[in-house]
């Protein structure tokens, strides 16, 4: 009896959508591969707050203050800020023999150790213009050099010790303690320091991996066309409630597996985000004979050479241009699906006029609707 019931709700479809996963979170910790020298791979992330910038000045930045010191690099980690994600940024890296590597969505960890350093630029930056934050700028060289000079944990040396191969001196009184090496004895000890530091980072980054991974569990192995349920933490739904909402929508088909923890599949365009996901906002579909399968959708009619669909209610309303469009829930599908049609598309007016019955006058979604046909679902 037991082994049925966990069969059975573990392939309810209800119960899917609904209930929180208590269980470790999936898809063990993949660490950023550790350079075979420096600046060979970087990782960007702009801070907010600051002066915008578009993709064009990101390349004239790069190239004025990074590249024509340090040579242009392998690959780039960034998130998917609109400057990373733009044409020309993709066109720029590709003629400089970089490769693009870009987060997943909603998974801003895979660029957590660019995040981590911004937090504590940041926070040396506020202890020191707190009183005048528009001289930012005229402190930001001294922050940048206190940083280089700083030992890491992971190796224990500052990145200008991984870099150049040595300390800079930061103050006169210690420069003639300072003894000018050969170029050779130079060489070779940027080469022993650089290898030590690497030797350094593989072995933190598999204790990194170690320590994270006890709190997860090995991801489920995906296929293309597989279904899985996506989880509902960082979608932008239409929902009255995000408390009461669905913990996770779907099912949606696999269409590419990325890599071990990231999936990308394939959306309704109603649900404007990137299809790219890490393995953790994913479960897979249990399918078992005991559970009736999901009610399909109801066909859309033809009507006057276009395609009508039931609606089930109105949700919202808002203005655009000289019009007025309706934020429609569709009969038969899930809150992944609502979008916004214009009030041009609805066919029946009684729906409209019902709609704007119900509304209370603070703007509240209505708690009822009937099903009437709409000429267009987005």
């Amino acid at each position: 009896m037991e082994r049925e019931v966990r069969e059975y709700v573990g392939a309810c479809p209800v119960c899917a959508r609904n209930k929180t996963s208590s269980q470790a979170r999936t898809g063990l910790l993949q660490p950023l591969p550790v350079p075979s020298r420096p600046w060979a791979e970087i990782s960007l992330d702009f801070v907010t707050g600051l002066p915008l910038s578009q993709a064009k000045e990101t390349a004239e930045t790069m190239l004025n203050h990074v590249f024509r010191i340090h040579g242009f690099p392998r690959d780039v980690v960034s998130d998917r800020g609109p400057q990373f994600v733009s044409r020309f940024w993709t066109e720029f890296c590709k003629l400089i023999g970089a490769t693009v590597s870009l987060t997943s969505g909603y998974h801003p960890e895979a660029n957590g150790q660019a995040e981590r350093l911004n937090q504590a630029l940041e926070t040396s930056l506020r202890c020191l213009v707190s009183q005048k934050p528009s001289s930012w700028s005229k402190h930001l060289t001294w922050v940048e050099f206190a940083h280089n000079t700083l030992p890491t944990a992971a190796t224990g040396l500052t990145p200008f010790q991984c870099a150049f191969g040595y300390q800079p001196p930061l103050f006169l009184d210690t420069e003639k303690e300072v003894v000018v090496p050969s170029a050779h004895a130079m060489v070779r000890r940027c080469r022993r320091i650089w290898a030590a530091a690497r030797s350094i980072l593989l072995r933190s980054a598999a204790r990194m991996k170690k320590v994270a991974d006890r709190r997860r569990q090995p991801a489920p192995t995906y296929q293309p066309g597989q279904k899985v349920w996506l989880s509902t933490r960082d979608l932008p739904l239409h929902v009255a409630s995000r408390k009461l909402a669905p913990r996770f929508v779907g099912p949606f088909p696999v269409s590419k597996v990325i890599n071990p923890v990231s999936v990308r599949l394939r959306l309704p365009r109603s649900l404007r985000v990137h299809p790219t996901f890490h393995v953790g906002k994913l479960k897979p579909v249990r399918e078992s004979p005991m559970v009736p399968g999901a009610a399909t959708p109801p066909l859309p009619r033809m009507v006057d050479g276009g395609p009508v669909y039931p609606v089930k209610r109105l949700l919202g309303v808002r203005k655009r241009g000289r019009g007025h469009q309706y934020l429609v829930d569709w009969k038969g599908y899930g809150p992944e699906h609502r979008s916004w049609v214009r009030s041009s598309f609805i066919m029946d007016p009684a729906l409209i006029r019902d709609f704007n019955n119900r509304k209370s006058p603070s703007g509240a979604v209505p708690k009822g609707g009937g099903t009437v046909m709409s000429r267009k679902r987005c």
